[in-house]
């Protein structure tokens, strides 16, 4: 059984070849701030964190599939809320700047959506999703110049809430309750309930 992975993170896929499975990656053109405009005019109002990262799960999901593709397809999205508000990707250092002078010492939720499809065969059978969630807690000594060689890096300017777990910003992370993989941006054990509860064996999608 192959899974696709309709996503270009870097974390994600490292996570998955982790775990043993080893996906076939398939980029997701989805239009996410267009995705969500559409999604909260129809809805008359702001979606909730777990609504948005699903929604764009499951659109990215849904966007790359063909007759070709025959197995499951995973989507995923990501978001960090501190203090009520949700966060996306900075894209710019300012941006990262900003966001790390309130997280510093500070705990927020990183939310995950997953959305996976039953593709097999080259059509889709049935789909399920899921959202996971975990606390993130940063240090209170990190220093401005720290934080200023970090954001140097690129690294954050790409990633929801401006840190990582895997890699650089792994030093800034003082504490994560709830499942590790889940701030990755995509959560092993969630990938692995819903591919049960589509009738899929987990280590069916072992690369042995």
């Amino acid at each position: 059984m192959r899974l696709y992975l309709a996503s270009t993170s870097p974390a994600r896929l490292a996570t998955l070849r982790s775990s043993g499975i080893e996906p076939v990656v398939v980029p997701s053109e989805v239009d996410e701030d267009a995705a969500v405009a559409a999604a909260e005019a129809e809805a008359g109002g702001p979606l909730s964190p777990e609504d948005m990262v699903q929604l764009l799960a499951q659109a990215k999901a849904e966007a790359v599939l063909t007759p070709e593709i025959d197995g499951l397809v995973l989507g995923g999205d990501s978001a960090f809320v501190l203090d009520g508000v949700t966060y996306g990707k900075p894209h710019t250092p300012d941006v990262a700047w900003q966001r790390w002078q309130l997280q510093r010492g500070r705990t927020g939720k990183l939310y995950s959506g997953h959305w996976l499809i039953d593709h097999t065969g080259g059509r889709t059978h049935s789909a399920i999703g899921e959202v996971t969630v975990a606390d993130v807690t940063f240090s209170a000594d990190i220093s401005d110049q720290e934080l200023e060689a970090y954001i140097s890096s690129g690294e954050p300017l790409k990633v929801a809430g401006a840190f990582t777990i895997d890699s650089l910003g792994a030093a800034f992370i003082e504490r994560i309750e709830g499942d590790p993989s889940t701030v990755v941006g995509v959560s092993v054990p969630a990938v692995r309930r819903m591919a049960n509860q589509l009738g899929v064996f987990w280590p069916q999608l072992w690369n042995n």
